[in-house]
């Protein structure tokens, strides 16, 4: 049996996490949400065919930090990021980092849904 697709969204607003959780999960997706860092770094899995949707602008930390920390980790999950900053200089160092798309808040549905797709198609 083959593991869910996992769509982690790491963001520290309940109404985004509530929002996109509703939206992976209509497209057959198991959105696994959290609010800090810390608490996504516990759960995080390596073996889970999956991405990461991530806010820049977090308690304690950045989504750029985080990023560097899952590299260190090991983790390979891909990450799109989901911003309120429209900030060039930020945009452009999360892709020097890897991140293979960057949405500003508010982002389109049908948008992320295929961003999520590609991802995980180019993934496998």
């Amino acid at each position: 049996m083959q593991n869910p697709v996992v769509v982690y969204i790491v963001d520290d607003d309940e109404s985004v996490r509530r929002g996109l959780s509703r939206l992976v999960r209509s497209a057959g997706y198991d959105p696994v949400a959290f609010d800090t860092v810390e608490g996504f770094l516990e759960a995080v899995r390596n073996d889970h065919t999956g991405c990461i949707l991530l806010d820049i602008t977090l308690p304690r930390t950045t989504g750029l930090q985080l990023q560097q920390q899952l590299t260190e980790k090991g983790i390979q999950l891909p990450i799109i990021v989901i911003s309120a900053r429209e900030d060039d200089e930020i945009r452009n160092l999360a892709f020097k980092q890897g991140v293979k798309f960057f949405f500003h808040k508010p982002v389109d549905d049908c948008a992320l849904l295929d961003a999520i797709a590609w991802v995980l198609c180019a993934k496998s």
